[in-house]
């Protein structure tokens, strides 16, 4: 087997609106948050996310955030990518207030990971439904920077 290697593909920047808070649903607290818009770039593609897209986040009773994130991207050229992500958080319960009070921190104090995959029927762009990638994300004060590696 050989080893595992990654390669950069793009960097997503997007604000989310305000969380709906469903409180003690039957497996946690569910928060929806949609994408009021946002950025792409990458080596090979950049472009906006549109808004409407967002993160359904179930807050696990032992404090992991399950995400379910789903995004439309429309590149410069005028191509539609669907992607959709799985992902964790996790942070002590004191990282999370400085978060939700806006604080920029550091993304070593807590773990964001997904795993996004896309969807397109844009010739140019067929080779992002043939690959896996991983997202490393960062909290903003108005919604998230995810940075994604293809896995070669």
């Amino acid at each position: 087997m050989s080893e595992l290697r990654s390669e950069f593909l793009l960097r997503v920047s997007a604000d989310l609106d305000a969380p709906r808070v469903l409180d003690e649903a039957p497996r946690g607290t569910r928060l929806i948050m949609h994408f009021a818009g946002g950025a792409f770039s990458g080596p090979r593609l950049k472009g906006q996310v549109l808004p409407g897209g967002g993160d359904w986040v179930l807050l696990r009773r032992d404090g992991v955030a399950e995400l379910d994130i789903r995004l439309t991207l429309r590149t410069d050229d005028g191509a539609m990518i669907y992607a959709r992500c799985d992902g964790i958080f996790h942070s002590t319960p004191e990282i999370r207030e400085r978060i939700r009070n806006g604080e920029d921190v550091d993304p070593a104090e807590y773990y964001f990971r997904t795993a996004p995959r896309f969807e397109t029927g844009v010739q140019n762009y067929l080779w992002l439904n043939r690959l896996l990638a991983v997202g490393m994300g960062r909290r903003t004060a108005t919604g998230m920077v995810t940075e994604i590696f293809a896995i070669r």
